[in-house]
């Protein structure tokens, strides 16, 4: 029997985009074990001597390693530790000389939108990106547009490229909290939902400029979201007065959000995946995203789409799917349908057979 490392640093990082994708693969996996279809694997997570995300595992074992953490730990202790064996990193980063190993890339924003990142965290991601492309044995994607992005910015060969779409399941077993909803007086009201970061790629200027066109109409725009300024360039706006400015909240109060808003939008014109629409038709909600990077490839039909680069377009757009009750039970069904189509089980499973064909 095989033994194979995941790197497990995600553990003892805030859950965003990756580290969700590393937590709910690393679930899936535990699950796919317990039922049998994982017998030729011994698998444990490797993590830093640090207070760690309780993913309440039943098969995966989690092992502390080391002194160190941060980059550090991932770079020094860890090919140390996983000599001799395969070692699994899901959130874009990996230890630069370790050759087995497979790395899952999710896009290549540190250089399509630079702009979105400090300065030092693109500088280290420009460098350690290509690395990874050249040392590692194999690389997961997350889109075939972060494919053809990887490709064209770290001159990744294709063969050594693998698609592995992420799930939205995991949003159904989440218990919603409707506690926010009357916090901010949206109980029983309608209202346009976005989830966004003031990352630059999230569009969130364009979100608010949309709402502006938008004083005159009877439901807010609520807004929902956090940024690390250690890691993202921050910038300031001036909320219109018809936006609800809700900040970070939890999955639960996510859900409830998911659950009750009108309609959801995504300006973000730059996006490996894009899970928050996903998650957002999993719960009957209707979407409207941007026509731009992979959102056409992950929405498919189920969304009505919008020029991130008009407000005039994303306003119209909004203000016709909470006028018009058809077309939000046209969406909400085609969207239920779409998300029914990308689950957390069938992306580690997937993950699974790369790490047989290409590790093992």
């Amino acid at each position: 029997m095989m033994h194979v490392y995941i790197n497990g640093r995600f553990l003892t990082q805030a859950v965003t985009g990756v580290q969700r994708y590393a937590r709910e693969i690393v679930k899936a996996l535990d699950t796919l074990i317990e039922s049998g279809q994982v017998q030729d694997l011994e698998v444990s997570l490797l993590a830093p001597q640090m207070p760690l995300l309780d993913l309440s595992l039943k098969h995966i074992k989690i092992r502390k390693i080391g002194r160190l953490k941060g980059h550090l730990w991932e770079q020094l202790e860890l090919p140390f530790y996983t000599s001799g064996n395969p070692l699994v990193n899901l959130c874009n980063t990996g230890p630069a000389l370790k050759t087995e190993q497979i790395v899952t890339l999710h896009d290549a924003a540190v250089y399509a939108t630079p702009e979105t990142f400090s300065k030092l965290f693109r500088t280290w991601y420009k460098l350690l990106l290509p690395t990874l492309g050249r040392r590692a044995k194999h690389l997961i994607t997350i889109s075939q547009f972060s494919k053809r992005e990887l490709m064209k910015y770290c001159r990744i060969p294709e063969a050594k490229l693998s698609v592995t779409y992420q799930g939205s399941d995991q949003i159904l077993q989440t218990q919603a909290d409707a506690r926010i909803l009357h916090k901010h007086g949206l109980a029983g009201q309608a209202f346009a939902l976005s989830v966004s970061s003031v990352k630059p790629n999230k569009n969130f200027a364009t979100t608010l400029e949309a709402a502006k066109l938008l004083s005159h109409a009877s439901y807010p725009i609520v807004i929902a979201g956090g940024t690390n300024p250690r890691v993202f360039g921050g910038f300031e706006h001036e909320l219109p007065e018809n936006v609800i400015y809700l900040g970070y909240v939890s999955d639960e109060e996510l859900k409830s959000l998911y659950d009750c808003a009108t309609c959801y939008i995504s300006t973000s014109y730059y996006e490996g995946f894009g899970l928050t629409p996903l998650e957002a038709m999993a719960c009957s909600c209707p979407v409207i995203v941007a026509q731009a990077a992979s959102l056409p490839e992950v929405c498919g039909d189920a969304a009505l789409y919008c020029d991130p680069y008009n407000p005039n377009d994303v306003a119209s757009k909004i203000d016709q799917v909470m006028s018009t009750p058809a077309l939000r039970q046209t969406l909400s069904t085609k969207g239920l349908e779409r998300a029914g189509q990308f689950s957390w089980e069938a992306c580690a499973y997937e993950t699974l057979e790369i790490i047989r064909r290409t590790l093992l």
